[in-house]
Order: C-alpha cells, then structure tokens, then sequence
C-alpha cells in the first residue's frame, strides 16, 4: 500500500471511531481514558493526524462496543462457525508502524483470539538498540515460522528461530527483532484477558 493510499485509509478508520463516538454520545475525554491517551493525543489520533495502532483500536472497538473489523472496513464479522483465509489474504492492520500485520480470520464473529501473520523486517539499527517493548493484557502465542527473533520479556533475552513457540503474558514487557540479516515471520495468536482485547 503506497503512502496517500494509508493515509486515506487511516482517515477513513479514524472517521469511523468519531461517528461511532459521537452516536454513543462519548466525550473525547471519556475515549482517552478508555485508551490510555491524553484528551489531546486521542484527538489527533482520531482526526488522523497520528498513527492508529492496533492496542489503540482494539481499546477504540471495546469502549464503542464494535469488533475491531468494524472500525478498519466499516463492515461487522459475519462467519459463524468456520474461517479459511489463504496465504495472501487477510486484514492488513497497522500495529506498529515497522512490522506488517495481517490478521487472518477478521470477518469470524465471536472470535476468542486474534491470528495475524507477521512480518518482522530486519533493521540493522536495531540490532544494538533497547527492544521496544510492548503491553497488552491477556497472553500471546507466537509461532515462528522463518527467519530468526531476538525476544524480549521485561530484563530476558533469547534468540529463537524457525519452529519455536513462544507463549508469554503480554501485559508484561514483551518484543522482538529479526537477527542474522533478514526479515523473519510469525504466526501471532493474541489472547486477550476474559475474551476481550483491552
């Protein structure tokens, strides 16, 4: 996706959330502190000034009572009891800026846990920089399918590789980077605590 066409799309997400705000007669105060911001940073994250990541949306979707693929196509999970997503489908979803997100069983309703296929680019800059860390309550399975992590969680370090599972509390500090100069991939299964992504 070229740079206008995510801004256009980021836009498009962040109108959702303002209508779905303003129909539930929610204050921009109310929304920030459901998700955690400043009155002033939700704002410019739901004008589309700001990047809307994905534990921003999952937050959005919880406190307007929609499910986070109503807020990125405008349309609500309709599967009711299977989901096939071949290997080049899914929902793309911008969780961080870096990695490419696609999550692999969007339009199944009820869904107990969130699949995305991940891509997880190799920067040399990172390689000697403090691994971003990242919170969200439940618990995360990772699968790594190819390429090599290096993992964080909280003052931990281990490198793993194709085949290895990670399965971690993610309210807790937790990251990773690729290694050995390439990108790597996983299959990332996020479990939020009591079913609910918050």
């Amino acid at each position: 996706m070229d740079k206008e066409s995510e801004v256009e799309r980021r836009q498009e997400i962040a109108n959702r959330i303002r209508s779905l705000r303003e129909d539930n007669d929610l204050t921009i105060e109310d929304m920030a502190q459901a998700t955690g911001r400043s009155a002033k940073e939700y704002a410019a994250r739901e004008s589309g000034e700001m990047d809307l990541t994905f534990t921003f949306l999952y937050k959005c979707a919880h406190k307007l009572g929609v499910d986070i693929t109503e807020l990125l196509t405008g349309e609500s999970p309709h599967i009711k009891w299977y989901s096939i997503t071949h290997p080049d489908e899914g929902l793309p979803i911008n969780r961080r800026s870096d990695f490419e997100y696609l999550h692999k069983a969007p339009y199944f309703k009820g869904r107990l846990c969130e699949p995305f296929y991940v891509t997880v680019p190799y920067q040399p800059e990172s390689q000697n920089a403090p691994i971003h860390l990242s919170y969200h309550r439940g618990q995360e399975l990772d699968y790594i399918l190819d390429g090599h992590l290096r993992f964080a969680f909280e003052d931990h370090i281990e490198d793993v590789g194709p085949g290895d599972t990670l399965l971690y509390d993610s309210g807790r500090g937790h990251g990773i980077i690729a290694i050995d100069g390439a990108d790597a991939h996983i299959l990332a299964v996020v479990l939020p605590e009591g079913g609910e992504i918050i």
